[in-house]
């Protein structure tokens, strides 16, 4: 699987590592992904979704039924 969010969509950037003599190199920029179980009460049942921190702060402030929902 892409290491993508699954609520945010976010996923690796990429970007320039510059050194001391301003060479330019590529490189990336990985996204804080974690694999969380989330309970959902209306289907009652547990919910895997592999998320980024800023989509774990999204679900604990709308909620995840919400969230789900705007899948």
């Amino acid at each position: 699987m892409a290491r993508v969010c699954e609520v945010t969509g976010k996923r690796v950037m990429f970007g320039n590592r510059v050194s001391h003599a301003n060479n330019r190199t590529r490189r990336k920029f990985g996204v804080n992904l974690h694999m969380q179980r989330f309970f959902v009460p209306e289907l009652k049942k547990w919910v895997s979704l592999k998320v980024s921190a800023a989509g774990i702060k999204k679900i604990n402030k709308c909620g995840i039924s919400s969230v789900l929902k705007s899948l």
